[in-house]
């Protein structure tokens, strides 16, 4: 006993000269419960990096039928009247499956032979495009002087631009695959078939009355923010549209029916949608025109009406009851647009309206109570 008392003190002794000068410390108090939250949030954390992980992988399935079920719902409000006078399901099924797939083959066909046209083209569009940008060869031989003086010249001379660089990746991202379009259609149809089924399955999955009518409530809401947001939306493109399609006219730009048509389309994606519409309209007319300032026109007309269309007319229509957040729209369209691409980047609105009534419903904000 008095070996180890001896042994301890000397511990002491060696700890307390290596030691710093701490005075009276206080353990800090719910530690335990701070290294358990942090495990909490680590695991939710590991989960949606994994979840993120599994919709990227899963991509080729996932999307169409995200896609379709998104269709669904915004459609589902037409369902229901249709079921209330009495039509029957597969009718009402097949007339608006028919309805999107003419709607889809509409736009791929006024779209196509346009496409086509200018892909043809290919070779004669890019000396043209070099031609035009020659008031840049000052600030591009800078340029290619600064990176001669930094890195070793590969060989290559000159600034060229090559439109198959362009046209090949649009292509390859935007027209879908034979399978993903196949998926898209058969989920469409039969979860407009079976509109009413699953949501009771949905329903009668939870057993209790509460969450069953949370669900019900949910999906109703769900079905009439969709409807309302693309019948507003719609509407405002079309006008969009007519607007583009007589730009396109005026200022002399070649299909002003497929300017139409794209400007209709583009601006379903909020903010990229005009910008791609303007650089499109920008780099057709130098094709086109001349001279770059003709070619400046259309563009520039555009721009002035997009900025008063977002700034004035659409809140005007839309009012504040479908005015989301610009920043989460924003973030919604970068993020979606990044795991899915183009697809994503239009169902990045609907998706934000189906969390944003989900997180209303499953976390209400209660509301402050005003004094007497």
């Amino acid at each position: 006993m008095k070996a180890d008392a001896e042994d301890k003190q000397e511990r002491n002794g060696r700890r307390r000269r290596s030691a710093l000068d701490i005075n009276d410390p206080v353990p800090v108090a719910g530690t335990p419960q701070a290294w358990r939250t942090s495990s909490q949030a680590a695991a939710v954390g590991l989960f949606v990096l994994a979840l993120i992980a599994a919709m990227s992988l899963a991509r080729p399935v996932l999307l169409p039928a995200v896609s379709a079920f998104v269709v669904t719902m915004m459609l589902g409000p037409l369902s229901s009247r249709a079921e209330k006078a009495g039509i029957p399901t597969i009718a009402t099924a097949i007339a608006l499956w028919l309805l999107v797939i003419a709607a889809f083959y509409g736009l791929i066909t006024l779209l196509a032979s346009p496409a086509l046209d200018w892909i043809g083209k290919g070779p004669e569009i890019g000396r043209n495009i070099r031609e035009k940008l020659h008031v840049l060869d000052g600030p591009l031989s800078a340029l290619h002087d600064l990176r001669n003086a930094l890195l070793p010249a590969t060989g290559k001379e000159g600034v060229g631009v090559d439109i198959a660089n362009f046209v090949q990746p649009v292509v390859a991202i935007v027209a879908p695959g034979i399978g993903q379009v196949f998926i898209f259609f058969g989920t469409l149809f039969f979860m407009l078939l079976g509109r009413s089924r699953i949501r009771r399955e949905l329903v009668g999955f939870f057993s209790v009355r509460e969450a069953k009518l949370r669900t019900l409530k949910i999906m109703n809401d769900i079905e009439h923010n969709l409807t309302g947001y693309l019948s507003m939306v719609t509407v405002i493109n079309i006008f969009v549209g007519i607007a583009a399609g007589t730009i396109a006219w005026v200022t002399g730009m070649p299909d002003p029916v497929a300017w139409a048509v794209l400007g209709f389309v583009l601006n379903y994606i909020p903010y990229i949608g005009a910008l791609l519409m303007e650089v499109a309209l920008f780099l057709v007319g130098l094709v086109t025109f001349p001279t770059l300032t003709h070619a400046l026109i259309a563009p520039l007309l555009y721009l002035g009406f997009t900025t008063l269309e977002g700034h004035f007319i659409t809140p005007a229509v839309v009012g504040h009851r479908l005015t989301l957040n610009p920043l989460t729209v924003f973030m919604s369209l970068v993020f979606w647009t990044w795991l899915w691409g183009p697809v994503g980047a239009f169902l990045a609105v609907p998706l934000l309206i189906m969390g944003l009534v989900a997180l209303a419903h499953l976390f209400p904000s209660d509301e402050p109570e005003l004094p007497d």
